[in-house]
């Protein structure tokens, strides 16, 4: 074979080469683009299904606080409600204390056993979470929001009160002797700047 042809031929071979190699880059550039967008909605499902997780915590223990607070007015002859959270864990009102609440639970978006808590005329009205963002959960929400209606964008419109229960008004500041703080609709926004819940 000639010495020409022979250099055709590995010049031919070396081209060849080179476009294989540029194939095999951009298959590479396609396979980690894919995995890359696979992560990220993983991460998206992962993250959306602990949020649930922890809706449905937050609507459990507010639940509990919502009943606590009921149980508190009723054991009073005034139903009134209490000054601060610590009161539904010790109620000494009387001659043996009373615990309408386990213990103060944490708020599980924040991980703090701290509250926000709607009042009125001092006492606590309601109880709201303190976390950010918005919920997902829209729909088929306990009785301890209120039949809530329309979009709810902040967990700060999740605020639980005393349920009504059948044969009785619901408890409400008014119900209670207590006038609703001033701009507070009894029953309706978040009071701002309350204080954090003693932890236990």
């Amino acid at each position: 074979m000639r010495t020409g042809e022979i250099r055709r031929g590995c010049r031919r071979l070396s081209t060849a080469g080179r476009a294989q190699a540029g194939y095999t880059y951009l298959l590479v550039l396609f396979i980690v683009a894919g995995l890359g967008l696979l992560a990220a909605q993983t991460g998206v499902v992962w993250y959306q299904a602990a949020q649930r997780d922890r809706e449905a915590d937050l609507l459990a223990i507010g639940a509990e606080f919502a009943r606590a607070l009921a149980s508190y007015a009723k054991a009073s002859h005034d139903h009134a409600l209490p000054q601060n959270l610590q009161q539904l864990v010790e109620d000494k009102r009387g001659p043996v204390m009373v615990r309408h609440l386990r213990r103060i639970y944490r708020d599980p978006f924040t991980g703090k056993p701290e509250w926000g808590l709607e009042k009125a005329g001092g006492r606590i009205a309601g109880v709201y979470s303190l976390g950010k963002g918005g919920p997902i959960r829209q729909h088929d929400l306990p009785k301890e929001l209120g039949g809530i209606t329309g979009e709810v964008k902040s967990y700060a419109e999740w605020i639980f009160r005393p349920p009504e229960t059948e044969g009785e008004a619901a408890v409400t500041p008014a119900a209670a002797g207590a006038a609703p703080a001033a701009g507070l609709p009894a029953g309706n926004s978040p009071a701002a700047g309350t204080a954090p819940a003693p932890a236990r």
